[in-house]
Protein backbone atom coordinates (compact mmCIF):
# COMPACT_ATOMS: atom_id res chain seq x y z
CA UNK A 1 0.00 0.00 0.00
CA UNK A 2 1.35 3.42 -1.00
CA UNK A 3 2.30 5.68 1.87
CA UNK A 4 0.77 9.15 2.22
CA UNK A 5 3.01 11.82 0.69
CA UNK A 6 3.67 14.56 3.25
CA UNK A 7 5.11 18.05 2.93
CA UNK A 8 6.42 19.83 6.03
CA UNK A 9 6.57 23.62 6.41
CA UNK A 10 9.19 25.01 8.78
CA UNK A 11 10.82 28.28 9.79
CA UNK A 12 13.40 27.24 12.36
CA UNK A 13 15.21 24.40 14.07
CA UNK A 14 12.76 21.69 12.98
CA UNK A 15 12.57 19.57 16.14
CA UNK A 16 9.03 18.45 15.31
CA UNK A 17 10.16 17.82 11.75
CA UNK A 18 12.83 15.51 13.20
CA UNK A 19 10.20 13.67 15.24
CA UNK A 20 8.20 13.10 12.06
CA UNK A 21 11.32 12.02 10.15
CA UNK A 22 12.20 9.52 12.88
CA UNK A 23 8.67 8.10 12.93
CA UNK A 24 8.49 7.84 9.14
CA UNK A 25 11.76 5.87 9.09
CA UNK A 26 9.83 2.83 10.35
CA UNK A 27 8.88 0.50 7.52
CA UNK A 28 5.29 0.20 8.75
CA UNK A 29 4.68 3.92 9.20
CA UNK A 30 1.85 4.88 6.80
CA UNK A 31 3.31 8.24 5.66
CA UNK A 32 6.53 9.46 4.06
CA UNK A 33 7.96 12.96 4.09
CA UNK A 34 8.72 13.90 0.51
CA UNK A 35 9.33 17.65 0.78
CA UNK A 36 10.37 20.21 3.38
CA UNK A 37 9.83 23.90 2.65
CA UNK A 38 11.13 26.82 4.69
CA UNK A 39 10.48 30.52 4.37
CA UNK A 40 13.93 31.12 5.86
CA UNK A 41 17.15 29.95 4.18
CA UNK A 42 18.96 29.64 7.54
CA UNK A 43 16.40 27.28 9.09
CA UNK A 44 18.20 24.41 10.82
CA UNK A 45 15.38 22.10 9.84
CA UNK A 46 16.55 22.20 6.23
CA UNK A 47 19.74 20.42 7.31
CA UNK A 48 17.72 17.81 9.17
CA UNK A 49 15.64 17.11 6.07
CA UNK A 50 18.64 16.98 3.74
CA UNK A 51 20.44 14.58 6.07
CA UNK A 52 17.40 12.29 5.87
CA UNK A 53 17.42 12.44 2.07
CA UNK A 54 14.28 14.57 1.87
CA UNK A 55 13.92 17.19 -0.86
CA UNK A 56 14.11 20.76 0.45
CA UNK A 57 13.06 24.12 -0.92
CA UNK A 58 13.37 27.70 0.32
CA UNK A 59 10.59 30.14 -0.52
CA UNK A 60 11.43 33.44 1.18
CA UNK A 61 8.29 35.34 2.06
CA UNK A 62 10.10 38.68 1.84
CA UNK A 63 10.48 38.26 -1.91
CA UNK A 64 6.73 38.46 -2.47
CA UNK A 65 4.53 41.52 -2.61
CA UNK A 66 1.68 39.93 -0.68
CA UNK A 67 0.80 37.01 1.53
CA UNK A 68 -1.37 35.64 -1.25
CA UNK A 69 1.52 35.69 -3.74
CA UNK A 70 3.75 33.86 -1.26
CA UNK A 71 1.06 31.30 -0.57
CA UNK A 72 0.55 30.76 -4.30
CA UNK A 73 4.24 29.89 -4.65
CA UNK A 74 3.96 27.59 -1.64
CA UNK A 75 0.93 25.88 -3.14
CA UNK A 76 2.68 25.43 -6.47
CA UNK A 77 5.73 23.83 -4.83
CA UNK A 78 3.61 21.43 -2.78
CA UNK A 79 1.58 20.35 -5.79
CA UNK A 80 4.72 19.93 -7.90
CA UNK A 81 6.00 17.59 -5.19
CA UNK A 82 2.72 15.63 -5.33
CA UNK A 83 2.16 16.33 -1.65
CA UNK A 84 -1.08 14.94 -0.24
CA UNK A 85 -0.95 16.30 3.31
CA UNK A 86 0.82 19.37 4.71
CA UNK A 87 2.24 19.54 8.25
CA UNK A 88 3.08 22.91 9.78
CA UNK A 89 6.04 22.32 12.11
CA UNK A 90 7.13 25.64 13.55
CA UNK A 91 6.12 27.51 10.41
CA UNK A 92 5.96 31.13 11.53
CA UNK A 93 3.68 32.46 8.84
CA UNK A 94 -0.07 33.04 8.92
CA UNK A 95 -1.50 31.34 5.86
CA UNK A 96 -4.11 33.08 3.74
CA UNK A 97 -7.73 31.95 3.79
CA UNK A 98 -7.44 30.88 0.17
CA UNK A 99 -4.49 28.58 0.87
CA UNK A 100 -6.17 27.09 3.93
CA UNK A 101 -9.35 26.39 2.00
CA UNK A 102 -7.43 24.85 -0.92
CA UNK A 103 -5.83 22.40 1.54
CA UNK A 104 -8.86 21.98 3.79
CA UNK A 105 -8.59 18.84 5.92
CA UNK A 106 -5.18 18.18 4.33
CA UNK A 107 -3.31 20.78 6.41
CA UNK A 108 -2.42 20.20 10.07
CA UNK A 109 -0.58 22.15 12.74
CA UNK A 110 0.84 21.56 16.20
CA UNK A 111 0.34 24.24 18.84
CA UNK A 112 2.01 24.37 22.27
CA UNK A 113 -1.10 24.56 24.43
CA UNK A 114 -4.25 22.62 25.13
CA UNK A 115 -6.47 24.46 22.69
CA UNK A 116 -8.76 26.31 22.86
CA UNK A 117 -6.74 27.62 25.81
CA UNK A 118 -3.87 29.98 24.99
CA UNK A 119 -3.96 30.38 21.22
CA UNK A 120 -1.28 32.57 19.71
CA UNK A 121 2.20 33.25 21.05
CA UNK A 122 3.91 33.01 24.47
CA UNK A 123 1.73 30.10 25.53
CA UNK A 124 3.98 28.87 28.34
CA UNK A 125 4.32 32.28 29.97
CA UNK A 126 0.57 32.77 29.76
CA UNK A 127 -0.13 29.33 31.21
CA UNK A 128 2.12 30.08 34.17
CA UNK A 129 0.53 33.49 34.68
CA UNK A 130 -2.92 31.90 34.63
CA UNK A 131 -1.89 29.38 37.26
CA UNK A 132 -3.08 26.32 35.33
CA UNK A 133 -2.04 22.94 36.72
CA UNK A 134 -2.04 21.18 33.34
CA UNK A 135 -0.57 22.41 30.07
CA UNK A 136 0.30 20.63 26.84
CA UNK A 137 0.01 20.60 23.07
CA UNK A 138 -2.61 20.14 20.37
CA UNK A 139 -2.47 18.78 16.84
CA UNK A 140 -5.34 20.12 14.78
CA UNK A 141 -6.58 20.69 11.26
CA UNK A 142 -5.91 24.26 10.17
CA UNK A 143 -8.69 26.76 9.61
CA UNK A 144 -8.51 30.40 8.55
CA UNK A 145 -8.64 31.65 12.16
CA UNK A 146 -5.29 31.20 13.86
CA UNK A 147 -4.98 28.16 16.15
CA UNK A 148 -8.51 26.99 15.48
CA UNK A 149 -9.72 23.84 13.78
CA UNK A 150 -10.79 20.27 14.55
CA UNK A 151 -8.57 18.69 17.20
CA UNK A 152 -6.85 15.42 16.28
CA UNK A 153 -4.54 14.68 19.24
CA UNK A 154 -3.76 16.39 22.53
CA UNK A 155 -1.09 15.63 25.12
CA UNK A 156 -1.12 17.03 28.64
CA UNK A 157 1.78 17.58 31.02
CA UNK A 158 1.75 18.78 34.63
CA UNK A 159 2.85 22.25 35.60
CA UNK A 160 5.37 21.74 38.39
CA UNK A 161 6.41 23.90 41.32
CA UNK A 162 9.38 26.01 40.32
CA UNK A 163 8.57 25.90 36.63
CA UNK A 164 9.55 28.81 34.46
CA UNK A 165 8.61 29.18 30.81
CA UNK A 166 11.76 27.40 29.62
CA UNK A 167 11.29 24.35 31.85
CA UNK A 168 7.62 24.08 30.95
CA UNK A 169 8.37 24.51 27.24
CA UNK A 170 10.83 21.62 27.38
CA UNK A 171 8.24 19.33 28.94
CA UNK A 172 5.63 20.33 26.36
CA UNK A 173 8.08 19.91 23.48
CA UNK A 174 8.73 16.30 24.52
CA UNK A 175 4.97 15.75 24.38
CA UNK A 176 4.81 17.37 20.95
CA UNK A 177 7.38 14.90 19.64
CA UNK A 178 4.99 12.07 20.55
CA UNK A 179 1.70 13.71 19.63
CA UNK A 180 2.60 14.88 16.11
CA UNK A 181 3.76 11.49 14.75
CA UNK A 182 0.67 9.88 16.31
CA UNK A 183 -1.65 12.35 14.61
CA UNK A 184 0.09 11.88 11.27
CA UNK A 185 -0.07 8.10 11.58
CA UNK A 186 -3.80 8.18 12.34
CA UNK A 187 -4.52 10.39 9.34
CA UNK A 188 -2.27 8.44 6.98
CA UNK A 189 -3.88 5.16 8.04
CA UNK A 190 -7.29 6.55 7.07
CA UNK A 191 -8.57 6.46 10.62
CA UNK A 192 -9.44 10.15 10.91
CA UNK A 193 -12.42 11.99 9.45
CA UNK A 194 -13.93 15.40 10.15
CA UNK A 195 -17.62 15.57 10.96
CA UNK A 196 -19.15 18.95 11.74
CA UNK A 197 -15.76 20.45 12.68
CA UNK A 198 -15.02 17.63 15.08
CA UNK A 199 -12.60 14.79 14.48
CA UNK A 200 -13.82 11.20 14.63
CA UNK A 201 -11.06 8.61 14.97
CA UNK A 202 -11.84 5.05 13.92
CA UNK A 203 -10.56 2.29 16.16
CA UNK A 204 -8.93 4.66 18.61
CA UNK A 205 -8.47 3.51 22.18
CA UNK A 206 -9.14 6.54 24.39
CA UNK A 207 -6.83 7.26 27.29
CA UNK A 208 -8.62 6.31 30.49
CA UNK A 209 -6.08 7.31 33.13
CA UNK A 210 -6.57 10.56 35.00
CA UNK A 211 -3.75 13.05 35.41
CA UNK A 212 -4.32 14.85 38.71
CA UNK A 213 -2.14 17.80 39.71
CA UNK A 214 -1.35 18.11 42.55
CA UNK A 215 -1.67 14.47 43.44
CA UNK A 216 -3.56 13.97 46.68
CA UNK A 217 -1.74 11.79 49.22
CA UNK A 218 -4.52 11.71 51.79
Amino acid sequence: MARLRVGVLISGRGSNLQALIDAAAAADFPAEIVLTISNRPDAQGLERAAKAGIATQVIEHGRFASREAFDAALDQALRAGRVELVCNAGFMRILSAGFVEAWRDRLINIHPSLLPAFPGLHTHERALQAGVRLHGCTVHFVRSKVDEGPIIVQAAVPVLAGDDAEKLAGRVLAAEHRAYPLALALIAAGRVRVEGERVVTEGAVPATGMLLNPKAEC
